[in-house]
């Protein structure tokens, strides 16, 4: 293993993620070898202990994007995934060669189905193939590791023939792979007992969990194999993989941090970086990350609902099992909606300066309850606001008038913006900005008319063609000095709807009077 298994073997969990070749290969998340290399880089910080960096054999780029990977990254073992044929691991072995630490990950079907249909192999064929195949890698690769495809549809005699087959050869990992996410939490720790105390194996040689999403129980199934005693995990940042992914990084490692008196294990792996190192993904493949997506979701360590904000004030301990900070989260959020209630709001106001008494403070419940039902969210602007007597936010002192746009023709070619908006006192005041796209080049554009600096820290964009008459739907965040400001806007070309909740949140922000900076577009 890529630390000492015989160091506390019996309460450490390896970490094998898989999120370059299992979860790079499900479609929608094809990684380019420059992305591959960003997000090994990430999972090197994380503190995986075994990178599958891909599979070799699929593909010459699939190899060189291995071997680019085994070149520039140290600290995991790095492994690629073959198929038990010797020119798949010679493939692999090549590829692998530049790595500090190397693993080979042979997998061969042994359920009756993939025999039969797939394979046309007998069961003796199949252990004959596993036995040579292991032997011929051992050579070439500090580990070996084998899969039995399709395990929990195996029988179970056979599964144990093969995973001793794989050990008596040389494999110090035997891998129980729930291939098509079939098996239940119940059925996996009783197969993983039954492997424990009736394969024999050589010291050392432990069993590997790989857990597939179809019925929603990859976590459930991977952790119930970890309380059986499995020792390694094989896991996918964000969860995604082969149709509905992978048992999810984030998820294994926190449920086993946060209930290690259930299981009794530890990682390696740095949960401080969780965060963004889930963020990082989203940006290379361009799949946002659910707003309920637990551990790293938006939604994760944010209340709404006036009970739980009431609770969260008295002691975080009542709605939150874990911190933010520990997962990297920038921190709980109390969401000011419909939803909130008057504790919410006095705790929000106080914090901004006010300190009303019960009847102002039941005078602004009243507005803000009303503002709450006509905006997903009310910013902290709207509550000063609210405070000052206005009763609602004052009119918005720059709004949109004209967007024109020139796109780069070539790679390396500038986008330009040509943007109008009018004031209130300045009238209509118009000015050009560039960037590396057409929404870099408007922001840049509205920053010089405004006068304010803003980080783009989230941008969703929803467009449905059969209702509401095809519009646009942009939710911004902006980052301003620390504080964080948000815009939406409905219009029926992308561009301009953006821009006009770029310009939204930008007005929310002017009267706190934020010094301009640098900024910076996501």
């Amino acid at each position: 293993m890529s630390r000492d298994t015989n160091d506390g073997a019996a309460n450490r969990c390896f970490v094998f993620d898989t999120t370059l070749r299992d979860g790079e290969q499900a479609p929608g998340f094809s990684m380019t070898t420059r992305d591959k290399l960003v997000m090994a880089k990430a999972l090197a910080d994380l503190g995986v202990d075994v990178m599958e960096a891909g599979f070799a054999a699929a593909s010459p780029g699939d190899a060189e994007a291995v071997r680019q990977i085994a070149s520039e990254i140290e600290g995991p073992t790095l492994c690629s995934l073959a198929r038990a044929h010797e020119r798949d691991i010679d493939i692999a072995a090549r590829a692998l060669e530049p790595a500090a630490r190397s693993r080979i990950h042979i997998f061969l079907g042994t359920s009756p189905t993939h025999r039969e249909a797939k394979l046309q192999m007998s069961q003796g064929q199949v252990l004959d193939a596993i036995t040579e195949t292991i032997a011929h890698a051992r050579g070439a690769f500090e580990e070996v590791e084998f899969s039995a495809e399709d395990a929990l549809r195996t029988e179970r005699d056979f599964l144990v023939e093969a995973f001793e087959a794989a050990a008596a050869a040389g494999a110090c990992v035997l891998n129980v792979p729930d291939t098509v996410g079939f098996t239940t939490p119940e059925e996996i720790f009783a197969l993983y007992r039954h492997l424990q105390e009736t394969v024999t194996r050589p010291e050392g040689v432990i069993f590997s969990a790989h857990c597939h999403d179809d019925l929603g129980m990859a976590v459930a199934n991977t952790l119930s194999a970890v309380r059986a005693g499995a020792r390694q995990v094989e896991v996918a940042v964000n969860g995604i993989g082969e149709r509905a992914g992978n048992c999810s990084l984030e998820e294994a490692v926190m449920a086993l941090a946060t209930r290690r008196d259930v299981y009794g294990v530890e990682t390696g792996i740095d949960t401080t970086k969780l965060y963004g190192t889930s963020r990082r993904l989203a940006r290379v493949t361009h799949n946002p990350v659910p707003r309920n997506k637990a551990i790293v979701g938006r939604n994760a360590f944010a209340h709404e609902a006036g009970i739980h904000q009431h609770g969260m004030l008295a002691d975080r301990n009542t709605y939150e099992i874990m911190n933010p900070e520990d997962v990297g989260q920038p921190s709980t959020s109390l969401v000011l909606g419909k939803h909130s209630g008057k504790h919410a709001l006095a705790d929000r106001a106080k914090r901004l300066g006010f300190e009303p008494d019960a009847a102002a403070l039941q005078e602004a419940f009243t507005a803000f309850k009303a503002m709450a039902d006509e905006c997903r969210e009310v910013t902290d602007q709207q509550i000063i606001d609210l405070f000052k007597g206005a009763g609602s936010a004052p009119a918005a002192p720059w709004t949109v008038r004209r967007v024109e746009l020139r796109f780069a023709e070539a790679a390396r070619t500038d986008s330009f913006a040509r943007i109008e908006l009018l004031h209130s006192e300045r009238g209509r005041v118009t000015d050009v900005g560039v960037g590396g796209g057409p929404l870099d080049a408007a922001f840049d554009a509205v920053q010089s008319i405004v006068g304010v600096a803003a980080t783009v820290a989230e941008l969703d964009i929803t467009h449905n063609a059969e209702e509401d008459d095809g519009a646009v739907l942009a939710d911004i965040a902006l980052d301003i000095d620390g504080h964080r400001f948000t815009g939406r806007a409905r219009g029926r070309d992308v561009v301009p709807t953006v821009v006009e909740a770029y310009v939204v949140a930008l007005n929310r922000a002017l009267p706190t009077g934020a010094a301009p900076r640098r900024a910076e577009a996501a």
